[in-house]
Order: C-alpha cells, then sequence, then structure tokens
C-alpha cells in the first residue's frame, strides 16, 4: 500500500470519528481501529491527533466564493448583480453534493464548538465571504450607514441562504412534499432571496404592490368619501 493511500485511509477513518464525537473526545486508538491499522500509524503519516484533524479539515474545506466571483467581475459590474452572484453562490454551495456524508456534522460541532486548528481554518474562509459580501453592501449603502446596520445587513443576507437549507426536511412537512419539491430548489430559493434583498434596498421593484389604503397608496373608499364631501359643500 502506498504512502498516499495509507494516509486517505486515516483521513476516511477519522473523518467520521471526529464527526461523531468530536475532537476532544475521539480518540487516535479508534480512529486507527476503524482504519485496520495501528495507533503508531497517526504518528508516522501525522505527526500526531492535532495535524491529522487539520487534514480531515482542509480535506472538507469547500473553495472560498471571494476566489469563485471576484475574477468574474469588472470594474463596471453593478452591485445589484454582484449581490446576485453571492447569493446564487451561496445557496449552490449549501445545496451541492458533498463527496463525505459526514461533513455537515462536522461543520456544526466547529460552528457550535471551534477547536482551535478547525475554528482558524473555517473563519479563515468564512471571513474571506463575509468581507466579500460586506464589500458589495458598502457600495450600495450611502457612506454614513452605520457599520452596525450594514453587519445587520450582510447577516439577513445570509441568513435567508442558510434558513432555507437548514430547514429543509421541516418547511417539507408545513408545506407539503409536492409543493416543496416544485418551488423549493436551489436555483429557485437562491432567486426568491435575490428578489427579496434587492427589493428591500431598493435595487428592484417591491415583491408585493402596496394594497389600496397602505402607506402612500390612496383607499378608494376614502377618496370616494371625500367627493362625496366636497360635492355636498358646493351644493350648500
Amino acid at each position: 500500500m502506498s504512502r498516499a493511500s495509507t494516509r486517505n485511509r486515516l483521513l476516511d477513518a477519522a473523518g467520521p470519528v471526529f464527526a461523531e464525537k468530536g475532537y476532544q473526545a475521539a480518540t487516535v486508538r479508534e480512529i486507527c481501529d476503524q482504519a485496520g491499522m495501528n495507533v503508531a500509524s497517526v504518528n508516522y503519516y501525522f505527526g500526531d491527533k492535532e495535524n491529522l484533524y487539520a487534514e480531515v479539515i482542509k480535506r472538507i474545506r469547500p473553495p472560498r466564493i471571494a476566489d469563485l466571483l471576484e475574477d468574474s467581475w469588472s470594474a463596471e459590474t453593478p452591485p445589484a448583480d454582484k449581490l446576485r452572484d453571492f447569493i446564487r453562490a451561496l445557496v449552490s454551495e449549501l445545496s451541492g453534493r458533498r463527496p463525505f456524508p459526514w461533513f455537515h456534522e462536522l461543520v456544526k460541532r466547529e460552528i457550535s464548538d471551534p477547536t482551535l486548528i478547525g475554528g482558524k481554518l473555517l473563519q479563515e474562509r468564512f471571513s474571506a465571504n463575509f468581507t466579500l459580501l460586506q464589500g458589495i453592501l458598502d457600495e450600495i449603502f450611502p457612506p454614513e450607514t452605520p457599520m452596525h446596520q450594514r453587519h445587520k445587513v450582510a447577516f439577513s443576507v445570509i441568513g435567508q441562504c442558510v434558513h432555507f437549507h437548514v430547514s429543509e426536511k421541516i418547511t417539507a412537512r408545513l408545506i407539503g412534499e409536492d409543493e416543496f419539491k416544485a418551488h423549493f430548489g436551489p436555483e429557485e430559493i437562491a432567486e426568491h432571496v435575490c428578489r427579496m434583498c434587492l427589493a428591500s434596498l431598493g435595487l428592484a421593484p417591491p415583491i408585493v404592490e402596496s394594497r389600496p389604503g397602505s402607506a402612500g397608496q390612496p383607499n378608494p373608499a376614502d377618496a370616494q368619501a371625500a367627493s362625496a364631501n366636497t360635492a355636498g359643500k358646493e351644493g350648500t
């Protein structure tokens, strides 16, 4: 067995163990037992458990959205188009198939209880994506907009994308499988989030036209009453 295949065998065994038990609770012995190798293998190929865990995290880390998008934009690309691209890329990433079934469980562990190694690697990626989104919003907001307001909007954009992903099962139960399958695919969700965000930022028409009588719109009943009142005064 080659060195590369042996390392991969250990990584294949380590991923599910770390995802199930977390970094602290997982043991080198259990990982090696799963791989069918002796406990000295981890030290030989990785140095220690910490380095093994770092390699597992690197293995599952997808490309940064910033790296995928920035080269495709020119100086003339409107911020609305950039925001659309970002949302579509994020929804696509969240809904994409993963080569390892334990991927999401391990990422959730790192988000809720980050380790020094995993937290640093994932934070660097999350930070790059957040910085990219913040730069897009900076092109949209007036310069005097407070930073905390910009941050809230950025998290609102991300939150919508994440919500549709993490709530898929309960969403399907609430609305029914037929509607979920017909209208809640990644492309339609991305388009919906784009419309919501762009409309709220004044970069697209409102999602729903104002109802008569709402703010800024005349109520036909009020207009009729005003007309009758005017006519009455004219007749006196």
